[in-house]
């Protein structure tokens, strides 16, 4: 089965102590939600850098990855609709979803 990578961009951060909670069950009944196809939940990301042939410049470019998470899918169509439940949707942010290549 395929293995795509969901690549998480913006997004809010909960300022209180019980939003954080309702944002942190939110993903745990998302994950809860996809069950065996997560491959790997992933992390949030912290500070970037890019490296390119002009050089390496700070801040991971003009949309940086807030996170990542690895799931299987049947297809793409499959992955994006398992993606539309992130509940980074919900706080202004998008989902980036790519097929992996086994080489």
């Amino acid at each position: 089965m395929p293995k795509y990578v969901l690549a998480y961009h913006g997004g809010g951060m909960a300022e209180s102590e019980a939003e954080q909670a309702k944002v942190m069950e939110a993903w745990g009944a998302w994950f809860g939600s996809l069950g065996a196809s997560v491959v790997d939940g992933g992390n949030p990301t912290s500070m970037a850098k890019t490296v390119a042939t002009s050089g390496v410049t700070d801040g991971g470019g003009a949309n940086p990855i807030t996170g990542y998470s690895l799931i299987n899918a049947d297809s793409l169509d499959d992955a994006v609709s398992k993606a539309q439940g992130c509940p980074i949707i919900a706080s202004g942010g998008s989902v980036e979803v790519a097929e992996t290549v086994e080489m």
